[in-house]
């Protein structure tokens, strides 16, 4: 699978505040406010509250690992978003209306395909894919 490429990455980056280290620090920003609870500070799946879940969540460390050494940069921003997770952690990952507001950038998805994509999300994705082991 060819890896999805982000453009206007720094076009992103203005729309965020200026630079790609902002980015990286809304993207961490985000992970902290909406992730952390569950997935840990560390992104390993250990969260104060991963103890009370029916399903333990996963270690995001790990996600390109688990995919062949390739980050999935589209599935990882589906499951986020909630348009590939009807049914994942049963049902108990929340909406994230919030990473989904405000401004877009475009990315290239496969196929060519250019679509405008929530900046905020697009810098969680690129927080996640950073913390890979």
């Amino acid at each position: 699978m060819r890896r999805n490429r982000i453009v206007a990455l720094i076009g992103a980056a203005a729309l965020l505040g200026g630079c790609v280290q902002e980015s990286q620090q809304v993207g961490r920003a985000n992970f902290e406010a909406y992730c952390a609870g569950c997935h840990g500070d560390n992104a390993r799946g250990n969260g104060p509250l991963a103890g009370e879940l029916e399903v333990a969540p996963p270690d995001l460390t790990l996600i390109a690992l688990r995919n062949g050494g390739d980050f999935p940069m589209t599935r990882v921003m589906s499951v986020i978003d909630g348009y590939t997770r009807a049914d994942q952690h049963g049902s108990t990952m929340p909406e994230f209306g919030a990473l989904l507001e405000g401004p877009t950038v475009m990315v290239e998805y496969e196929g060519g395909v250019m679509t405008p994509t929530p900046a905020t999300l697009v810098a969680l994705a690129n927080y996640l894919e950073s913390v890979q082991r």
